[in-house]
């Protein structure tokens, strides 16, 4: 309380860097920032302050202001339990796909985890050759397949070499929309972890200051990835990479701690058998010396004990002649020793605050990852420098609960996905994984290639499909052991978590654009036709059924429901047409016919929202219009398109 009244401008101030902190620079509003930020097109970033600026920030702006009709394309055939899990792979362009999910997943995610290109000079990565390249140029550059249907590495990637003048440039610019997206994501007690090498990580971390605000920091962890130096250079040769590490908002973020492991746990015993049960000592003595803390211990054994010089015990000594009465102090098995505090199992937290420092003795480096990967493939090595499960299984059981859901945008060869699957196994968890990676083509003189895996895309689905079996197979046998034995409750079989995955594909939308600035004496008639009928034609080689779907899941995600959000098939009223049921009837969505009993059935549903064709309607205005005052009448958001 300081007796003042309310500062407005303090108070907007926070509720704009609430809203839009990358607009905020040490206490003051950056207003070219927040311009860019809004849309305003021409910002020049001139004035003096510190801010990170780069040529074609203004670009990555209209980059990430772009909106985008494209959809997610359900692909069952190549999922497990497609109708029941709640894991998702989605197949395609990340910062296409961060879009798609704006809506859906908006403060939704709990946990991001992503491994992106470190911009070593070798990497080939998605960003404008140039920075005035427009929105059309851009769909038309990452449309760029081969007769397959697979992206082109030469027309979708480019190499950013060293030598190019906008070799950090190019990173930041592929790197801030697509962290941007990802902020939005998170959901308010949300983390991101970021994996990055010496390359970029001062530029990482001014771009995640920037966008999550530097208040938000929480760890620029050391990561031991080779027990022995791979690539020798003149001077050094470096061990480790770094793993950044933002929440979104500190005053509500709340890291787990590390489970204590055995060796912490071997460090409790019970020598004096204390009732209170096993314990570990700690030391008595602490720094900077407080002259009423300074005082003379005799032990049980006569021996006078002082603090050591500076310091001073850490009780007064009548606090201490309390503990001594309470057994709370030990003097050693010959009661000679320096006193310390005893410190019960009991009493301390279940788990530790980790160390920034993470060894590859306790979360594995890159060498066992390779392995792990290998022995997944039969001893075949059809990936590069994965990342140890153990590692992303730290930074998952760090920061999540057993139903959270976490998402990696660069995928890679799955390793998330196979950590959310192995650690709800440990621990009970329901977690669920959102993978996306990029339909990237293997090169064709790789082992991956040859074995039948044409992106890296395939190589990281089949690694689920393996982990699935592998677990499923452990949990057949856990089964058969125990068959007959009363089952503890502490016992987590894998039987019991979601063993499967949904598949998704980037698609165009099944729906016409309708595209204004466009519109000449020639096309008009064919542009107000999308009024009538804004359903794409179907393909010849398209199945309808799988148009249906491609439909419904389109609609789903842009009316704002989860991916995996139940979806059920439901007839109307003495068979008279159906329609599909979404998160328990929250949703209706109506795709094949409408008449008055799927009406009647759908309102007897009692939705929040229906969606519709309007081209279900043509003929039938009265029924349309019939249909617009029921559902106004039993209030229902009712829409057509």
């Amino acid at each position: 309380m300081t007796g003042e009244s309310l500062n407005i401008i303090r108070d907007q101030l926070e509720k704009l860097k609430q809203l839009f902190p990358e607009t905020v620079t040490e206490g003051k509003i950056d207003w070219e920032k927040l311009q860019a930020t809004l849309g305003k097109e021409n910002i020049e970033f001139l004035n003096e302050r510190y801010v990170l600026n780069w040529a074609g920030k203004s670009e990555a702006f209209k980059v990430l202001q772009q909106s985008t009709t494209a959809t997610l394309k359900p692909a069952p055939e190549e999922s497990i339990n497609f109708d029941t899990t709640e894991n998702v792979f989605i197949e395609g362009e990340n910062l296409e796909v961060l879009k798609v999910l704006q809506k859906a997943y908006y403060g939704k995610i709990k946990c991001i985890i992503i491994d992106p290109p470190y911009n070593t000079g070798n990497d080939s990565f998605i960003y404008p050759d140039s920075f005035k390249e427009s929105k059309e140029d851009y769909q038309k550059r990452i449309g760029e397949k081969d007769e397959e249907g697979y992206l082109l590495k030469e027309g979708f990637f480019r190499k950013n070499s060293k030598d190019s003048g906008h070799y950090h440039s190019n990173w930041l610019s592929m790197m801030y929309p697509r962290l941007f997206l990802a902020k939005n994501l998170l959901r308010d007690e949300g983390v991101i972890f970021v994996h990055i090498d010496d390359n970029e990580v001062h530029n990482l971390r001014l771009i995640m200051n920037e966008i999550l605000g530097e208040e938000n920091f929480l760890a620029q962890i050391v990561w031991q990835r080779a027990f022995s130096p791979i690539n020798l250079k003149k001077n050094f040769s470096e061990s480790h990479d770094y793993i950044l590490c933002y929440c979104k908002n500190f005053s509500i973020f709340e890291l787990k701690g590390l489970a204590r492991n055995e060796d912490s746990l071997d460090r409790y015993k019970n020598p004096d058998n204390d009732y209170r049960g096993v314990w570990a000592s700690g030391g008595l003595d602490v720094g900077p010396a407080i002259q009423e803390k300074i005082y003379p211990i005799t032990t049980p054994s006569g021996r006078i004990v002082n603090p050591p010089s500076g310091y001073c015990w850490r009780y007064t000594k009548e606090k201490f002649e309390e503990m001594v009465k309470n057994n709370r102090i030990w003097f050693g098995q010959n009661g000679d020793n320096v006193p310390r505090i005893k410190r019960f199992l009991t009493e301390v937290k279940e788990r530790v605050t980790p160390m920034t420092l993470w060894l590859r003795d306790e979360v594995g480096d890159s060498q066992s990852a390779s392995r792990e990967l290998k022995k997944l493939f039969d001893d075949k090595a059809y990936f590069e420098y994965p990342k140890p499960v153990e590692l992303i299984k730290r930074c998952i059981d760090l920061s999540t609960k057993e139903n959270d859901i976490i998402l990696d945008f660069f995928s890679g060869s799955g390793t998330t996905a196979q950590a959310v699957l192995e650690l709800n196994k440990e621990d009970g968890g329901n977690r669920k994984f959102i993978l996306v990676q990029l339909p990237e083509k293997c090169d064709e003189s790789s082992e991956a290639y040859k074995a039948g895996y044409k992106t890296i895309a395939d190589i990281s689905k089949e690694r689920i499909r393996r982990v699935i079996n592998k677990l499923q197979t452990e949990a057949e046998e856990i089964k058969k052991k125990k068959e007959g034995e009363l089952q503890l409750t502490t016992d987590h079989s894998p039987l019991a978590t979601d063993l499967g995955f949904k598949v998704f594909k980037l698609s165009s939308s099944n729906f016409k654009i309708w595209r204004g600035n466009e519109i000449t004496e020639e096309n008009l008639e064919l542009q107000l036709g999308h009024f009538t009928n804004p359903v794409r034609e179907v393909n010849e080689k398209e199945n309808l059924p799988v148009r249906q779907a491609c439909i419904l899941y389109e609609l789903i995600l842009k009316a704002g429901y989860l991916l995996t959000d139940k979806v059920a098939f439901r007839q109307a009223q003495g068979g008279k047409g159906n329609y599909y049921s979404v998160n328990d009837g929250e949703l209706i969505i109506a795709l094949e016919e409408m008449n008055q009993k799927i009406i009647d059935s759908i309102i007897s549903a009692k939705p929040k929202k229906v969606i519709t064709l309007d081209k279900l309607f043509t003929g039938n205005d009265q029924l349309k219009t019939n249909t617009v005052l029921q559902m106004r009448d039993a209030e229902i958001d009712f829409k057509t398109i």
